[in-house]
């Protein structure tokens, strides 16, 4: 159980350090959950667009923090940036997310 919530959110990483040297916050959620709060300055690409918006999210050049309402998602969009080569980490929640942005 535990190896499996160690791969779901990966390894322990100090996320507002990743924050504060410029990683930059990806809301995997629908448009309209991110319209009813988000994190300020999170860019929103909800999960199923994730593939398609790969070349956008490599020209970036900064590792990302997926955040979204749980974590599942978030979880997967993590998998899914890095077997493309991208640093990512999952923050779980977006108030999680939230209240590491603004430590």
């Amino acid at each position: 159980m535990l190896s499996f919530i160690k791969k779901l959110f990966g390894p322990s990483v100090d996320l507002a350090e990743k924050i504060k040297e410029g990683a930059i916050i990806l809301d995997v959620r629908s448009a309209g959950e991110y319209a009813s709060g988000h994190v300020k300055g999170s860019k929103n690409i909800p999960l199923g667009n994730i593939s398609a918006k790969m070349e956008t999210i490599k020209k970036w050049d900064k590792p990302i923090i997926a955040c979204c309402a749980s974590g599942m998602r978030s979880g997967s969009a993590v998998s899914v940036l890095k077997r493309n080569g991208i640093e990512a980490y999952n923050a779980g929640p977006w108030q999680k997310a939230n209240k590491l942005a603004n430590k």
